[in-house]
């Protein structure tokens, strides 16, 4: 797993605490932040697995 991986999987957790957050205190912006953070997350990871498929095709050509 790389960084980006992690990073955007933290930040996507960090999303969900937020989101729930706002919704038990009726905190729109709350609730907002947290599906912004939540996008965030998730295109960072989505990042993250590309380049993780990418080394690992470059490593099995490597490997022939």
């Amino acid at each position: 797993m790389n960084k980006d991986q992690v990073k955007g999987r933290l930040e996507t957790a960090k999303g969900d605490v937020k989101e729930a957050a706002g919704k038990v205190v009726g905190n729109n912006k709350l609730k907002a932040e947290g599906l912004a953070d939540q996008a965030a997350g998730k295109a960072q990871s989505t990042a993250g697995d590309a380049k993780a498929k990418v080394a690992d095709a470059a490593k099995k050509a490597i490997d022939r």
